[in-house]
């Protein structure tokens, strides 16, 4: 039986044991809970970065999306979340990892729609580093809409002119279900409901007009005689 020789032995001792990629550990949905406040701009459409009023929302604790009330729709990496509720309104939810969390100065959202040919821009908003989810108030029904979600990272130098982004843009696209068509359905049904019932209230109010007035049963008085 062959031995290894002795050197083979030492390197294989010596060598670090294999480890596995570790994979970065996502957070929860839910806001952290010294994050009251969610400061963020809504950019104004055009070249300018600039401008855009200083606002604040309170984030969306204890949020479940339910069918058939709302409908959730995730990017590749699961990491961007959009709830599209029934009242045409989108909750977009987003989570990093601890380790890349701590190097995000702000992030930026982009919003667009599809048309025909081309694309069309929708919203721009500076979110803060603290933010978590942002609610886009209302979307047209039957449009493909496409959000992206892009991290800041923390400037080195005040003087930066554009730093780099800290990481990949995660997108998610969705189109808002047709409440339209399904509303005119449901009044329809209503209507016809209560055009049923009108027609047969007056089909017993007829019918009770025909039994006892059309034709009423006269008594003869007994006290009057027939005359030859």
């Amino acid at each position: 039986m062959m031995r290894a020789p002795p050197l083979l032995l030492l390197l294989a001792a010596c060598a670090p044991p294999l480890r596995a990629e570790a994979t970065p550990t996502l957070a929860s949905w839910e806001p952290a809970a010294d994050a009251p406040w969610c400061p963020y701009k809504v950019l104004p459409e055009g070249p300018e970065a600039g401008g855009g009023r200083l606002c604040f929302r309170s984030p969306a604790r204890g949020f479940h999306c339910q069918a058939p009330g709302c409908a959730a729709h995730a990017s590749a990496s699961r990491s961007l979340r959009a709830s599209v509720l029934r009242n045409r309104s989108v909750l977009l939810q987003w989570r990093l990892a601890p380790a890349a969390a701590r190097g995000v100065r702000a992030f930026a959202l982009n919003c667009s729609w599809r048309g025909a040919y081309t694309r069309f821009p929708c919203e721009r908003v500076l979110l803060g580093a603290s933010c978590r989810d942002y609610l886009l108030p209302d979307v047209h029904d039957g449009v493909r809409y496409r959000l992206c979600l892009q991290p800041l990272p923390l400037r080195v130098q005040p003087a930066a002119p554009s730093p780099e982004p800290a990481g990949p843009a995660e997108c998610v696209e969705f189109a808002a279900e047709p409440a339209g068509m399904r509303e005119i359905v449901v009044a329809m049904t209503a209507v016809g409901g209560s055009i049923c019932v009108m027609l047969v209230v007056i089909c017993l109010l007829v019918a009770y007009i025909t039994e006892n007035l059309m034709h009423p049963a006269f008594g003869r008085p007994g006290g009057l005689r027939r005359q030859p």
